[in-house]
C-alpha cells in the first residue's frame, strides 16, 4: 500500500512539474509609517501618528503563467490597509488598490478590472515625490480623491517598447442604468524614453454626470519629463485641466474655515518643477508646484517641498520631508501625504518604510 501511495505520489508529482515551472505566484506588501505635525489650518496645529506618508501600505498577491510563443496569463490583487489601526484601505474596498486579470502577447498586454489611470502613472513620472510624502503633486495637481488615479470596471490596453515608444489606452464604463455615458472614463498615455530622458503625455477623461444632474466632464492632460543629469536629475510636469471636478480640492471639508468655503477649479494650468539626487544610501528631493486657477475667484496656489530618504537596505529606508502651501484669494489646498488629504498649509513629516 505505501509504495503505490508513492508511485502515486511521484506520477502526479510528474504531472504537475511541468505546469508547475511554468507558473509563479507571490505575496508582497509595503508597510510604511510616520510621525506628521501638520499646522496652519482652522482647528491649529497637530501631530499624529500615520500610516502611508510615503506610500499607502497594502499587500497583494500577484502571478504569472507562461502560456507559450511569448503569451502569458497574469493577475494582480492588491488591499491597501492602515499599518496603524489595522483597518483596511480604500473605503473598505478589500482589492481597492487594484485587482485585475489579463493577458500578455509579444506585442502588448490586455488588462481588465480596477486600475491607475495612464495620467496617474504620468503624474507619478513628473513627481520627484513620486505622488507620496508631503511633497505629493496630488496636493495641488487633480486628484478628485480616487476618481483621477484609479479606474473600476476598465480595460486597459499597454503596448510593448518600440524603439523607446510605449503607450497605453484605457477604458472604463460607467455602468449606470441612467445612461450610458454616466459615470464613463477613458484615457491613454504615449512615453519616449531613451538613455538619460523619458517624456510621457497622459491624458485623462471622466464624465461627472448623475442620474439627476447634467455636470459634463473632467477633463485633464499633464506632460511630464525626467532628465537625468548626472549631477542630478531634473523633473518637469506642465498640466491642463477643464470641466467640472477636473481638479477638485483633496480636503473638501473648508480646513480653513472661509467664507465662502472654497471649491475646486474648473479651468487651470499646472506646474512642476523638481529635482532628486541619488548618493549612496541618500537620496534627496525638492519640487515646487503651482496651481494657475483661470476662473474668476483666481485662486491660485503654490507649494514648495523638500525630502529625503536614507536606506537602511535594499527593502526598508526611513524619511523625512516638509512642505508648504501658499494659498491666494481664498484658495483651500492642504499639504496631505501619499493617502491623506491634510488639515493646514504646512506640514512635516518623519517615518520608515519596509517593501516585502
Amino acid at each position: 500500500m505505501r509504495a503505490r501511495s508513492l508511485g502515486l505520489a511521484a506520477g502526479i508529482a510528474l504531472l504537475a512539474g511541468p505546469a508547475t515551472a511554468q507558473s509563479s505566484v507571490s505575496i508582497f506588501g509595503l508597510l510604511d509609517v510616520g510621525l506628521v505635525h501638520e499646522s496652519g489650518g482652522a482647528a491649529g496645529a497637530g501631530n499624529k501618528l500615520t500610516s502611508g506618508v510615503s506610500n499607502g501600505s497594502r499587500i497583494g498577491i500577484k502571478g504569472v503563467e507562461k502560456l507559450g510563443n511569448g503569451w502569458a496569463a497574469l493577475f494582480m490583487l492588491e488591499s491597501g490597509l492602515q499599518l496603524d489601526t489595522g483597518a483596511t484601505g480604500q473605503g473598505g474596498v478589500l482589492f481597492g488598490r487594484q485587482s485585475y486579470v489579463g493577458l500578455r502577447s509579444p506585442v502588448g498586454t490586455l488588462t481588465v478590472g480596477r486600475q491607475y489611470t495612464p495620467h496617474f502613472d504620468t503624474l507619478v513620472l513628473a513627481d520627484p515625490f513620486s505622488s507620496g510624502l508631503t511633497g505629493d503633486a496630488k496636493n495641488l495637481l487633480p486628484s478628485s480623491g480616487d476618481a483621477s488615479t484609479r479606474m473600476t470596471n476598465s480595460v486597459k490596453l499597454s503596448s510593448v517598447n518600440i524603439g523607446g515608444w510605449q503607450g497605453e489606452l484605457a477604458f472604463a464604463a460607467g455602468e449606470s442604468s441612467a445612461g450610458s455615458r454616466i459615470g464613463r472614463q477613458f484615457g491613454g498615455a504615449l512615453g519616449y524614453a531613451s538613455g538619460a530622458l523619458h517624456v510621457r503625455l497622459g491624458y485623462h477623461y471622466r464624465n461627472t454626470d448623475t442620474p439627476t444632474l447634467r455636470r459634463g466632464s473632467a477633463r485633464n492632460t499633464l506632460l511630464a519629463a525626467t532628465w537625468d543629469l548626472g549631477v542630478v536629475k531634473a523633473h518637469l510636469g506642465y498640466g491642463v485641466d477643464k470641466g467640472f471636478d477636473s481638479s477638485a480640492l483633496r480636503n473638501s471639508a473648508n480646513p480653513y474655515g472661509y467664507v465662502p468655503a472654497p471649491s475646486g477649479s474648473l479651468d487651470s494650468r499646472d506646474m512642476l518643477l523638481g529635482l532628486s539626487k541619488a548618493a549612496g544610501l541618500h537620496t534627496l528631493m525638492a519640487s515646487y508646484v503651482r496651481k494657475d486657477d483661470r476662473t474668476a475667484p483666481n485662486q491660485d496656489a503654490r507649494q514648495v517641498s523638500l525630502g529625503h530618504r536614507y536606506a537602511l537596505s535594499r527593502r526598508t529606508d526611513t524619511y523625512l520631508s516638509l512642505t508648504h502651501i501658499g494659498n491666494r484669494n481664498g484658495a483651500g489646498y492642504a499639504v496631505g501625504s501619499a493617502i491623506e488629504a491634510g488639515s493646514g498649509n504646512k506640514a512635516i513629516a518623519a517615518g520608515l518604510r519596509h517593501q516585502f
